[in-house]
């Protein structure tokens, strides 16, 4: 079997139509690379399996029970599932690209095209443009707050972060980690360990997916919005000294109005500033609640 020249990991955060319909963006590339789909799923979602009748070219890679060190109803625990399922995806990749896409994600049909494209310059990572799809406020305010940046139109080149909804490597950028992969994939723990060897992290605005995410309550997603940023703060508390971690906490009032005013900077930028100031309400909840969970990471360490 010739190996494919782009490998594309699936992550499945919702699963079942969502999932479906990232598989038919798939399916409608045009002008793409010889692809290889790997969709890792474990027990907690084996219905998953079903759609492997309806998509017989993807690989659906079943990994039985996973044992995550947080219970899964928690969000440190959904978090860790997602993260072994691309590192075992990752590891079954045959492709001289690898790409994850996240299943809300979805590829427009230029998307690989683009993606080959892309590669042909020297950059060991290339992320790619995140659109909202058409929303409600609600969720249209939560893309802002988490992938905002990442909105058309910007201008291709370095970037300091590329988002795992949307990314492709190099597989000798990917193999130079594998150290700090082969358990569990966490995109920024990759991604600084690229900087540090010297890689570029690359954005490109070709690369394009439309998210959209399902309906959900605010009830819902202030929750989500705090564990989040709480398993953020853990995370970059790993590189920090505990002088380093109270000295962030300490500065975490004034990160909301920081990141309020940067997002509507980026969004007048863009040419969505008056919807921005709409969603103000929403977004004020959405960035105390994540600074909240931010701060309490570097507190404590702990996811």
């Amino acid at each position: 079997m010739s190996e494919p020249e782009l490998s594309i990991v699936v992550t499945i955060v919702d699963g079942g139509n969502v999932l479906r319909g990232l598989l038919r963006g798939i399916e409608r590339q045009e002008d793409a690379p010889s692809l290889e789909v790997i969709v890792p799923f474990d027990s907690s979602i084996a219905d998953t399996a079903e759609l492997s009748h309806e998509f017989p070219w993807a690989r659906f890679l079943e990994l039985g029970e996973i044992a995550t060190e947080r219970p899964l109803t928690t969000a440190a625990g959904q978090h860790e599932l997602y993260d072994r399922r691309r590192a075992a995806g990752l590891a079954a990749a045959r492709g001289q690209l690898i790409a994850i896409l996240e299943d809300r994600g979805v590829p427009r049909p230029e998307w690989a095209r683009q993606v080959a494209e892309a590669h042909t310059a020297p950059h060991g990572v290339v992320g790619g443009a995140i659109e909202s799809a058409d929303c409600d406020l609600l969720r249209w305010t939560f893309y802002v707050c988490d992938f905002g940046r990442y909105g058309l139109p910007f201008e291709s080149g370095p970037a300091d972060w590329v988002s795992d909804i949307n990314v492709t490597y190099k597989r000798r950028a990917l193999e130079s980690t594998r150290d700090l992969w082969r358990e569990r994939f966490r995109e920024p723990i990759v991604h600084w360990a690229l900087l540090e060897q010297g890689e570029t992290l690359h954005l490109a605005s070709e690369v394009v997916v439309d998210y959209l995410r399902s309906p959900i309550t605010l009830r819902r997603l202030i929750p989500e919005r705090f564990h989040w940023g709480r398993l953020f703060g853990h995370i970059r508390a790993m590189r920090m000294s505990p002088a380093q971690r109270l000295a962030f906490a300490a500065v975490g009032l004034l990160i909301p109005i920081r990141l309020y005013f940067r997002h509507a900077r980026i969004q007048r930028q863009k040419g969505r500033l008056g919807r921005y100031l709409r969603a103000t309400p929403l977004a004020v909840l959405m960035l105390v609640a994540w600074t909240t969970g931010e701060i309490f990471g570097y507190l404590t360490g702990r996811a």
